[in-house]
């Protein structure tokens, strides 16, 4: 059964603001959504065609360049630095 928690969790990986008074109605709601969805496990499709075997699609490096070529010119063109560092923005939170 999905809880409020489970609600708020999925509100935040989702970036959004759910209500206090709405948290029980969407619990509700993401149950049956996930009731809906498992009903997926019980379908049966046919395969159309049969799987083909796997084959390498990498190409050899014939003329590799030298380490560290580009280096200096894409930093350069980065926004931000810290040292030897480049900084980005964080985007992923960890509870």
């Amino acid at each position: 059964m999905a809880t409020t928690d489970d609600v708020k969790k999925l509100a935040a990986l989702a970036r959004i603001t759910v209500p206090e008074e709405k948290l029980a109605k969407f619990a509700e709601e993401f149950e049956a959504i996930l009731g809906y969805v498992s009903k997926l496990d019980e379908l049966v499709v046919p395969q159309a065609t049969p799987l083909l075997p796997y084959t390498n699609v990498f190409r050899a490096d014939e003329n590799p360049h030298e380490i560290g070529k580009y280096t200096e010119k894409l930093t350069e063109q980065f926004p931000a630095r810290e040292g030897d560092l480049l900084s980005v923005k964080q985007i992923l939170i960890h509870d």
